[in-house]
């Protein structure tokens, strides 16, 4: 367990997938007003299929005092975290980064990136990757600042969906911002 003055970060328990399903809704919720309408049913439909999934999966959470503020999943370089959509392009993937809304600014989702990129290390990866939406601005602007780069050779544009778009750390000695 990693441990910050404010919240611990921790792997998930097997009775928390529900409160991480609650939790993950309410931080994507806000999208159902900026996307249009057939984007977000289908952001909406990947995030449900991709909590729901089984296998090689790291589900890492935030806690305070026994409440979920954020969660994460980290994927191994061997598992294509979009079934058939995008391949697997040999480092760790993370994904459904969600913070709840009443726990925003407060560091949490850095600290739960931070904790993909230390586990990726330890694994010796090379790179981690993720895949975000350009309606996902806040994310898309700490991806960016904590040094992830795009790598549009990984996009995919699911039907009736945004465009689903790659980014990529390279792993090095230095610490993520």
């Amino acid at each position: 367990m990693n441990t910050t003055s404010r919240f611990s970060i921790r792997d998930a328990r097997a009775d928390e997938r529900a409160a991480i399903r609650d939790l993950t809704l309410a931080a994507y919720e806000e999208y159902a007003t900026i996307m249009a309408p057939t984007a977000w049913a289908a952001l909406r439909q990947a995030v449900l299929a991709g909590l729901d999934a089984e296998g090689a999966v790291e589900r890492i959470v935030a806690e305070r005092d026994g409440a979920l503020l954020g969660s994460v999943m980290l994927y191994p370089p061997a598992t294509n975290a979009y079934g058939d959509a995008g391949a697997g392009d040999g480092w760790p993937e993370l994904r459904l980064l969600a913070v709840a809304p009443a726990a925003r600014g407060q560091g949490v989702g850095t600290a739960l990136i931070r904790e993909c990129i230390r586990r990726a290390r330890r694994a010796g990866a090379s790179a981690l990757g993720l895949h975000t939406s350009e309606s996902l601005q806040a994310a898309i602007r700490m991806y960016e600042r904590m040094g992830f780069v795009r790598a549009p050779e990984g996009d995919f544009r699911p039907s009736g969906a945004e465009l689903v778009m790659a980014y990529r750390l390279m792993l090095g000695d230095r610490p993520a911002s």
